[in-house]
């Protein structure tokens, strides 16, 4: 099951997907600890995504490729989606540098170079398969490097911090 943290404008909502659909073409989603059955036109590609069943509740939508917004009858919403288990943290690193867990695109960029971190304090956002996955530094120190830019696609292990 995905546990993931899905703010639509400013409200957020805790929500736990099942993997597979039944045998109906439904998902079972626990939103906030309510259980619903949801069925949308395709699985495949969120931006083709053109209707959603909610238990026996449809909702027409469009839906942008980027996972940005939202439209339904009652206007356009801002989406953020977040995996929350993919916001697990690393075991503390004997020299403290950074490497990319997954390939993506760098979406915020919260350190500087020569700024004090704490261990465990969120440095980096990296956006990947639409969702943002925080990168934490491991240890307590100085930022001794930067190698990475707001937008700069990253690869897997790439280097892109380091805390001294």
């Amino acid at each position: 099951m995905s546990k993931l943290l899905v703010t639509i404008d400013d409200t957020e909502f805790e929500v736990q997907v099942s993997g597979q659909p039944d045998a109906d073409g439904f998902i079972a989603v626990v939103v906030n600890g309510e259980s619903l059955r949801v069925a949308v036109s395709s699985l495949a590609a969120p931006e083709q995504i053109e209707w959603a069943l909610v238990d026996t509740r449809p909702y027409e939508m469009i839906v942008d490729h980027d996972l940005r917004w939202i439209q339904s009858a009652l206007g356009r919403h801002s989406v953020q989606v977040r995996d929350l288990e993919a916001n697990v943290a690393r075991p503390v690193s004997g020299d403290g540098r950074l490497k990319a867990p997954i390939p993506g695109i760098i979406s915020r960029v919260l350190i500087e170079i020569g700024q004090r971190v704490e261990a465990g304090q969120p440095v980096l956002l990296l956006e990947a398969m639409k969702m943002e996955n925080e990168i934490i530094a491991p240890r307590a120190g100085t930022v001794l490097s930067l190698n990475v830019r707001l937008g700069q696609t990253v690869i897997l292990h790439e280097f892109l911090a380091e805390i001294g």
